[in-house]
């Protein structure tokens, strides 16, 4: 079964379920390219009820395993590699290694579930140069936010930044969700810079972040409307696609599609998914508790 989302006739929460033959249709043509998603594999060596942390190593072999049969530009992994631990990282990122695409990593809340002096260190244990980033495929340009960029937990205490998150969390009511964060000043306005000139580039953009940004619910970045607000105000983005509610979700909001992927740490099933990028629609095929959907892209 596989969700076709029409920018003309979804409403939040209601699919259209196509059958078979409408999924065999969008095979027959050959993407521009693909692309790995994997959100959440949340990995420690620790008990869960529900997620299944020790199983998450297993999972993610299997998921190396079966991406690398296929031909892939990248893959991205959407925060939460770790629960908790540093230790845990290594463990992990070895298995990582084994793709044979490149590794996008997006930084997750419990990333930095790991003690105070080693948090800054968190990035560049993942590959990355800078927290939040951008790269091209062809005419796609994908952008990395970080949503922790302003949160209780992703700084040392006392520290700067830490306090000046404080501070901003105080401002907007001090009742929001600690396990979210938000997109600071400075890099909404890089995230605007880099719409700018992707609309005069003639990309089209997809954006990645942990956190989503819609629907507006208790599982949203502080400062989520702020940001859906700017994605509005350019034509060229065709999609967010993050982690972090482990449920999955869905929203379609003037154009742009806001898909949350399954966690791959809940339950003994596995979750993630092959993105195929057509001309007109992104196709998703979901492995194990991940479901399918084709996202048809708005005309610029």
């Amino acid at each position: 079964m596989i969700a076709i989302v029409s920018s003309l006739f979804v409403q939040f929460n209601i699919l259209l379920i196509l059958a078979a033959g409408s999924s065999q249709m969008v095979g027959e043509e050959t993407p521009q390219f693909s692309f790995g998603a994997i959100a959440d594999c949340q990995y420690c060596d620790c008990d869960g009820t529900r997620r299944q942390y020790r199983l998450s190593p297993d999972k993610l072999m299997d998921c190396v395993e079966d991406l690398n049969t296929k031909e892939l530009t990248h893959v991205v992994h959407l925060g939460d590699f770790i629960d908790k631990d540093w230790e845990s990282f290594d463990v992990v990122l070895p298995i990582m290694d084994g793709l044979k695409a490149p590794v996008r990593h997006v930084l997750g809340n419990h990333d930095f579930s790991v003690s105070d002096d080693l948090k800054d260190r968190v990035p560049n244990r993942l590959g990355l140069e800078k927290r939040y980033y951008d790269f091209a495929v062809g005419k796609w340009r994908f952008l990395i936010l970080d949503t922790n960029d302003v949160s209780l937990y992703a700084y040392p205490k006392g520290s700067k930044r830490a306090m000046k998150s404080q501070a901003i969390y105080e401002s907007l009511g001090g009742k929001l969700p600690k396990y979210n964060g938000g997109i600071g000043e400075a890099q909404l306005k890089w995230i605007e810079r880099k719409l700018k000139a992707a609309e005069r580039k003639g990309e089209t953009v997809i954006l990645h972040s942990h956190h989503p940004v819609y629907p507006f619910t208790s599982h949203a970045a502080w400062n989520a409307k702020e940001v859906v607000d700017l994605i509005e105000e350019f034509d060229c983005v065709a999609a967010y696609i993050n982690g972090h509610n482990h449920a999955g979700a869905y929203g379609l909001k003037k154009g742009v599609h806001y898909l949350t992927l399954k966690g791959m740490v809940d339950t003994e099933e596995t979750s993630y998914s092959v993105i195929s990028v057509y001309p007109d629609l992104l196709q998703v095929k979901g492995t194990g508790r991940q479901d399918d959907y084709v996202l048809e892209i708005k005309s610029q």
